[in-house]
């Protein structure tokens, strides 16, 4: 579907609300890896939340939120390679430098 020129809304963590406007079309190839890596991550967190209700030994439990970390820090990954080389590529091209700095503060908020 044609995203041109749609308003977006983002809440972030603090509750600051930024809307901004895309003046391309979204198309992101990396979408349905995102959505697998995304659904995998989410079962590994309810098996610790298991393992945290039968009283597992924290040791276990803190090596499997290590490894759910490190997921989705690597799905993250994905999604910052596949916004540059399609959104900052097309924003560039267009002139959007709002998109650019818009990706500064999301790689600063995705790195702390």
């Amino acid at each position: 579907m044609d995203q041109k020129g749609q308003e977006h809304t983002h809440v972030l963590e603090d509750g600051t609300v930024v809307v901004h406007h895309h003046g391309h079309t979204h198309s992101h190839t990396h979408t349905k890896a995102v959505l697998n890596r995304l659904s995998r991550a989410i079962g590994h967190m309810e098996s610790i939340r298991r393992m945290v209700e039968e009283g597992r030994d924290c040791s276990e439990v803190l090596i499997q939120l290590s490894a759910v970390k490190a997921a989705i820090n690597n799905t993250g990954k994905v999604i910052l390679q596949d916004h540059i080389e399609h959104c900052i590529v097309d924003a560039i091209e267009s002139g959007d430098h709002e998109a650019l700095e818009e990706l500064n503060k999301a790689i600063d908020r995705f790195i702390k």
